[in-house]
């Protein structure tokens, strides 16, 4: 089984760059998307072998996420029934007959750190979720989760500590999340492995230089370890600021 995720920077946009031709290449079981930056109606894609679920931001252009599988889930959930983090249409879950899968477009702080409090609250709830799920049954969660976690996840972490995406404050978060008993699967595989990246700034010419940042991941339960074969990075693939990460599962 071949999951993909992909922060799409506006899916309209990303289609025009070869969005779909990529999804019948790769053929994945499962795609999940972020930041579609749609609202209902406002795109149609020509792949007929997908069930196709939206959660869309109250606010119009912004934020929003979205699962396409080739299997119909038993039941598709929005949010995280908080309702203070569900007006930006940031989770997706889709049950399966033996796991939970779970897209996310976790909050980015911002400049000057402005939203690292809420970023925080944000943190506590949706780990919450995720045990509460895990209590029936394994979960995969993917996603742009905006946090770097260790200094070879990002090309510059010298020069970061104190900016989004890098603060001790996040990375204490996403450890938490790995020590409640989620795998990053990438590390499962490529444990020391530097200089893969899944989000290179448009500024200074980053993406050509490398000088990126490891902020999307795949987390699984540790209860499916035996069923990893791979995690992958296309790093060759455009479209987005962001390119799709995957993971092979038995």
């Amino acid at each position: 089984m071949k999951l993909i995720s992909w922060n799409v920077n506006g899916l309209r946009a990303c289609e025009g760059k070869g969005f779909s031709a990529f999804v019948r290449e790769e053929a994945p079981d499962m795609i999940c998307l972020q930041e579609t930056k749609l609202q209902e109606g406002q795109i149609s894609l020509d792949l007929p072998d997908y069930f196709m679920y939206w959660n869309y931001a109250e606010k119009k252009g912004y934020s929003g996420t979205a699962i396409l599988t080739k299997t119909k889930p038993l039941a598709v959930q929005n949010g995280l029934g908080v309702p203070v983090h569900d007006r930006e249409g940031r989770v997706i879950t889709a049950e399966y007959e033996d796991f939970y899968l779970v897209t996310v477009y976790t909050p980015n702080s911002q400049q000057q750190l402005a939203r690292l409090a809420y970023r925080m609250s944000w943190e506590e709830a949706f780990l919450a979720y995720l045990k509460g799920l895990e209590q029936k049954k394994p979960v995969i969660c993917c996603g742009d989760m905006n946090v770097a976690h260790t200094e070879i996840d990002l090309k510059n972490p010298a020069t970061n500590h104190k900016n989004a995406g890098f603060t001790d404050e996040e990375r204490e978060k996403f450890s938490r999340l790995l020590e409640s008993g989620f795998l990053d699967t990438y590390r499962v595989f490529y444990p020391d492995k530097e200089g893969v990246y899944s989000w290179w700034s448009y500024r200074f010419r980053a993406r050509e230089k490398n000088a990126g940042w490891r902020i999307d991941y795949f987390l699984a339960s540790r209860a499916l370890r035996e069923r990893l074969r791979d995690a992958m990075i296309y790093t060759q693939v455009q479209g987005s600021d962001h390119c799709p990460v995957g993971l092979m599962l038995q």
